[in-house]
């Protein structure tokens, strides 16, 4: 059985709603995330309440000293490496992509829609709110997918929501949507 690979390079390829510059932002910060824990590759838990567990591998070009100095700010590192990697685990694992980035107050980072569906009717669309940890443990990240999933079921939206978390140091990506808690 072959082991997937969680698709964090080319992002802006996939998914509309990311620029090559914002993808490429996202895969440095989550490089620094990684570097800071693991040597390329390793194998990440997807744990997805929809299609269920799977493993699949990470693999990154390690950091160089001038990314980790831009990447200094642990908060800043964390949030946008989680972005990079939810949104990879979640194209990967139920084949959505982001579409565009959700208003404040949404409950929600992005909206997310089928791969072979543009989503320029957002109507159609996901809310997709996304959060990282980077030292917790698996405990940690499932309190924090808890806490997302209020935060989208409280939006100002009446869109389906789902949330991500991600765990660098517990190897860890959690998706779940918010109608099956």
């Amino acid at each position: 059985m072959t082991v997937p690979l969680i698709p964090i390079t080319d992002m802006a390829e996939r998914h509309p709603g990311l620029t090559p510059e914002l993808a490429g932002c996202y895969l440095q910060a989550a490089r620094v995330c990684l570097d800071r824990h693991h040597t390329p590759p390793v194998k990440f838990m997807v744990r997805d309440g929809a299609v269920g567990d799977f493993v699949a591998i990470m693999a990154w070009d390690a950091s160089d000293e001038r990314c980790r100095n831009a990447w200094a700010n642990e908060i800043d590192a964390t949030e946008a490496g989680a972005y990079a990697i939810a949104l990879a685990a979640v194209e990967l694992a139920d084949g959505f992509v982001a579409v565009r980035r959700a208003e404040t107050g949404t409950g929600a980072d992005y909206y997310i829609a089928p791969s072979d569906d543009p989503g320029e009717d957002l109507e159609c669309c996901i809310r997709f709110e996304v959060s990282g940890t980077d030292r917790g443990a698996a405990s940690e990240v499932a309190q924090r997918l808890r806490d997302k999933l209020n935060q989208a079921a409280a939006g100002a939206s009446n869109l389906p929501a789902m949330a991500g978390v991600v765990g660098f140091r517990a190897q860890l990506v959690m998706l779940q949507v918010l109608d099956t808690i």
